[in-house]
């Protein structure tokens, strides 16, 4: 197995602490020395540091930073789980990468982590269900809507192919479960509608159900070992332009998340009645989700399908794979986000700015 260094972006994050926390479980193979976590502030640096983990304070905006770090540190592998919106962030990274591999005569990756709300109907998406083997990059090119995650993966896949910088874009749906990383532990939809529904004494969904496609986080964390795992092992999986993967565990439905909060939640009275009400409008919801009000349906009622023909890719075994498990787990979800709740999540910080 090679000796490559790792770089982890958003470590401090829900997807990328979980990662961090994967890797560090298989030191054996993920050895401390070779593992590396981008962080934003320095208190997020020193609790990091005390895994063993090299934490570094670095704004992936600042170009000249982001390759000084890249360089510096030998970094060979990035996991980039810090944003899919704002294509700066992962450019940066791939420019770093491009200099790291001219240097080195050495390849370099880039895991770029989008989110699979770009293939819905209601996110503009027009081609339906995606199918194991579709030319997805050629789809979204063809469709060039502007739509910001969908640019934001085919820039990312046009300029790694420029850098000569190996790709792949992990589609990360609807995650859930309690995070395993040092710092951040809550996913965004359920903690939100858990906190919601407190201050609003009910449970709410919206007057449309939607099936979308889920996974567990531990599953996720998982799918990025496994991926990085056999980019060690010298293993050539499709990159670039075929190299689209979707982390997708199973599907489920939000009125049935909603109806399992709400038995969760009277259960330990927050709320005056088991039963989910629907809401009386998006103005309603957007406050109490806080989230903008053009985002607000679109992340409750889009409906995403992924069809790997009832297999999973790279072999990935997820222990989460159907919606029962996540609806039984309800009440962990209402105590964790009592335990865990520190605010806004990042996503909904960005979504705010982009309003």
């Amino acid at each position: 197995m090679a000796d490559l260094n790792i770089l982890v972006t958003g470590a401090a994050g829900y997807i990328g602490g979980s990662v961090i926390a994967a890797l560090l479980s298989e030191n054996t193979q993920f050895p401390t020395k070779n593992l590396f976590a981008a962080v934003r502030t320095e208190e997020q640096v020193q609790s990091l540091q005390s895994l063993g983990v090299k934490a570094l304070q670095l704004d992936l905006l600042n170009e000249q930073k982001v390759a000084e770090a890249v360089l510096q540190n030998e970094i060979d592998i990035v996991v980039h789980t810090a944003g899919s919106i704002d294509a700066r962030l992962a450019a940066h990274l791939i420019l770093a990468l491009g200099k790291r591999r001219e240097a080195t005569g050495k390849d370099t990756y880039h895991i770029h982590s989008s989110v699979t709300t770009g293939y819905s109907k209601e996110g503009g998406w027009p081609y339906g269900t995606i199918k194991d083997g579709d030319p997805v990059y050629k789809m979204e090119k063809e469709l060039n809507d502007g739509f910001p995650i969908r640019t934001t993966n085919t820039a990312v896949t046009e300029l790694a192919k420029e850098q000569g910088v190996t790709n792949f874009i992990v589609g990360v749906p609807f995650v859930y479960g309690t995070g395993s990383g040092k710092w951040k532990k809550l996913s965004q939809n359920i903690p939100a509608t858990v906190k919601a529904s407190i201050t609003l004494k009910a449970v709410y969904k919206f007057d449309q159900d939607s099936k979308f496609v889920a996974v567990h986080i531990s599953d996720l964390a998982e799918f990025y070992v496994l991926m990085i795992k056999k980019i060690l092992q010298g293993e050539k999986l499709p990159s670039g332009e075929e190299g689209y993967y979707f982390a997708v565990a199973h599907e489920v439905g939000w009125w049935d998340i909603a109806q399992s909060l709400a038995g969760a939640l009277s259960a330990r009275g927050l709320v005056t009645e088991p039963q989910a009400r629907i809401w009386p409008s998006d103005d309603m919801a957007a406050e109490a989700l806080d989230l903008p009000r053009q985002f607000v349906r679109l992340m409750h009622t889009a409906r995403v399908t992924i069809d790997y023909n009832k297999r999973y890719p790279l072999g990935w075994e997820p222990k989460w794979d159907d919606q029962q498990k996540l609806l039984a787990s309800m009440g962990e979800e209402v105590a964790a986000t009592l335990q865990h709740d520190k605010g806004r999540t990042t996503l909904f910080d960005v979504l705010k700015t982009t309003n």
